[in-house]
């Protein structure tokens, strides 16, 4: 039997007790409880009132497959729990949520509260801006209204470089990624800085995807990973070996080609987006390197 572990976890709602154990809380419980995102195209995001669909919840998908291979519970549950920039980590650490696979940077600061399996993703920051803006780098942006989103690292990474290139932004932030990009379509903010492989997804799905681009270099470069409680070393091994497995048996370059090449749901746009050469590269290292 797996030994039933206790860790506490201090979040803005007071204490509580969690199982470190995710394999035994799910045995326990029936329910394995995956996180998604709403509008983090094509990682995680609703196709529909409550059809989470994506590159990441896919992967998801996989890892709930081994689970009940592993626990020997074919009829075991999924059930999908809706997460923010601002709560997926306490959801995560207060044991609501078992797995969040979608749009996380996997970095040193949040290693201290939870765990990252092998990274799947490499994306800097970039802005999306209206065509004809005059927006094409961040110096254009200088003293002006500029969106991001709240929770997220972006907001971080924009801040430090507006102070050091003493650009001033003004910055205002949206809920959730579709509220930071409706700040720049009604346009209460020039320009949306954000990962530039979510910017493009906005813009594929948007209701007139012309009407915008992607501009300026990339900020840094930091890692997605799927993330999970701290201290569980038996479901990290479990859930490296899906995403590992994926890698090295060619189905996670299929899935690639399905969410990044391909057309995708809702509009039928595609991305049109090459694996990055970080990528291909951890497709052999399969490594969890936070970016610092």
């Amino acid at each position: 039997m797996i030994p039933l572990l206790l860790t506490a976890a201090t979040l803005a709602t007071g204490s509580a007790l969690v199982q470190a154990d995710t394999l035994e809380k799910i045995a326990a419980s029936g329910k394995i409880t995956l996180a998604y995102r709403e509008s983090s195209v094509p990682f995680s995001y609703l196709d529909g009132p409550s059809k989470p669909i994506g590159f990441a919840v896919d992967m998801s998908n996989a890892v709930a497959d081994a689970v009940r291979k592993q626990l020997k519970k074919p009829d075991l549950q999924i059930e999908w729990q809706p997460v923010t920039s601002q709560n997926r980590i306490p959801l995560i650490m207060n044991g609501t949520v078992d797995l969040e696979c979608g749009s996380t940077t996997n970095n040193t600061a949040r290693g201290k509260d939870v765990a990252f399996a092998i990274n799947h993703f490499y994306t800097g920051t970039r802005l999306l801006v209206k065509k004809g803006s005059g927006i094409k780098d961040y110096a254009d942006l200088a003293g002006k209204n500029v969106a991001t989103t709240t929770g997220t690292t972006n907001l971080q990474v924009l801040r430090k470089y507006s102070t050091e290139k003493n650009l001033n932004f003004n910055m205002l932030f949206g809920k959730d990624h579709a509220d930071s990009f409706l700040l720049v379509e009604s346009g209460r903010a020039l320009a949306f800085g954000m990962d530039d492989i979510l910017l493009f997804g906005l813009k594929a799905n948007a209701k007139n995807p012309d009407e915008f681009e992607v501009v300026g270099e990339s900020l840094q470069v930091e890692p997605y990973a799927c993330m999970l409680r701290k201290d569980d070393a038996g479901f990290k091994h479990l859930v490296d070996g899906v995403i590992g497995g994926l890698m090295k048996s060619g189905e996670f370059e299929k899935l690639y080609t399905k969410w990044f090449m391909q057309p995708i749901p809702p509009r039928g746009v595609p991305l049109g987006l090459p694996m990055s050469p970080q990528l291909k590269d951890n497709l052999k290292a399969l490594s969890d390197k936070p970016a610092v």
